[in-house]
């Protein structure tokens, strides 16, 4: 899926802020909770996020969402990752 045609998706589901990133390798941040929900789908590397102590890695294509209120971690694996997310409130 490409990143625009995941937009229009995100917009129809009732997501805004929607942005596209590029991040660099890094480790897990620490465990916290958003006051929104997160859709996100990765367009080139590796996204890692950790709920309840167990990561998951999402690779090129995947899509990942995390619920308001849910505590996670979020780490970028080794090449870095660029992701495309939107939030609902």
């Amino acid at each position: 899926m490409k990143s625009a045609e995941f937009e229009a998706l995100l917009k129809d589901a009732g997501y805004s802020e929607i942005a596209t990133r590029t991040m660099e390798p890094r480790p897990a941040n620490n465990e916290h909770a958003h006051e929104f929900s997160v859709r996100g789908l990765v367009t080139a590397g590796e996204f890692i996020i950790a709920s309840r102590g167990v990561p998951r890695s999402y690779k090129s294509g995947e899509i990942f969402e995390v619920a308001a209120g849910t505590m996670h971690s979020e780490a970028v694996g080794p090449e870095g990752a660029s992701i495309t997310a939107g939030r609902m409130y």
